[in-house]
């Protein structure tokens, strides 16, 4: 989807004013951003900015200080993380946490289980084994036994078996070789162009931008930049804290 296409799309996740603490530690002061339907959005920041906490709300799995949280227009701040999945949102967290004594096909499997979509679920299985083709020679392998590469690919494969509207991702890079990532990034234009509304998180800035429609730029707890992709990679502050130029 084009840039102008996806910015007349109707907004599919809005996220108003959150804040968010961790005890005493306010980790989110003041988050607010959209995603429209059929958009791929980078949030960006440095490490302890905001970005993981971000995800983690929306997922349900941290409670809001402050602000709201919608999907589709309806409130999800305050469902538990199982409900949310249920509306529609699937995260792919940091470190993949998978089940590394079940098998490649047993996770993947959990996520259609996880969110009650368990109708359709081997076109959805075909179609991502179709996206990546080294999990189906994979598929009877312990999850834990699989390369650092395999195991994003199988979070990823995962969270899509729930067949999210709106697929969350943090970090999918970490740790990973640069040729590896750019397979996952490629797999990702490929899950957006193929229907799914993307937000993704992401320390490497230059490969975020050259990936997303829009951007938002978070800075010790809020949104300090918003724009699009093209924009951002030519604000001074951005070239200069982010791609060192």
């Amino acid at each position: 989807m084009s840039e102008s296409s996806a910015g007349s799309s109707p907004v599919l996740l809005k996220v108003d004013h959150i804040a968010v603490a961790y005890g005493d530690l306010v980790a989110v002061s003041d988050v607010s951003l959209e995603v429209r339907r059929g958009e791929l959005i980078a949030l960006i920041g440095s490490n302890g900015a905001g970005k993981t906490t971000t995800l983690r709300a929306i997922s349900g799995l941290l409670p809001l200080g402050a602000g709201r949280i919608e999907l589709g227009g309806e409130a999800i701040h305050g469902l538990p993380p199982s409900k949310i999945v249920a509306r529609g949102i699937a995260h792919v967290p940091e470190g993949r946490q998978l089940f590394p004594t079940l098998t490649v096909l047993e996770n993947l499997e959990l996520g259609a289980t996880v969110s009650g979509h368990t109708r359709g679920n081997a076109e959805t299985l075909d179609w991502v084994f179709r996206l990546f083709p080294r999990l189906r020679e994979r598929h009877r392998q312990l999850a834990g036994t699989l390369s650092g590469g395999e195991q994003q690919m199988c979070a990823i494969g995962r969270a899509l078996m729930a067949r999210p509207t709106l697929l969350m991702l943090d970090e999918p890079s970490l740790g990973l070789a640069p040729v590896v990532v750019r397979s996952i990034f490629e797999n990702l234009v490929e899950i957006n162009r193929a229907g799914t509304t993307v937000l993704l998180v992401e320390q490497n800035v230059l490969r975020a931008l050259g990936l997303c429609h829009r951007a938002y730029v978070i800075e010790n707890g809020r949104i300090a930049l918003e724009g699009p992709r093209d924009a951002l990679a030519q604000n001074p502050h951005v070239k200069q804290a982010y791609l060192g130029m």
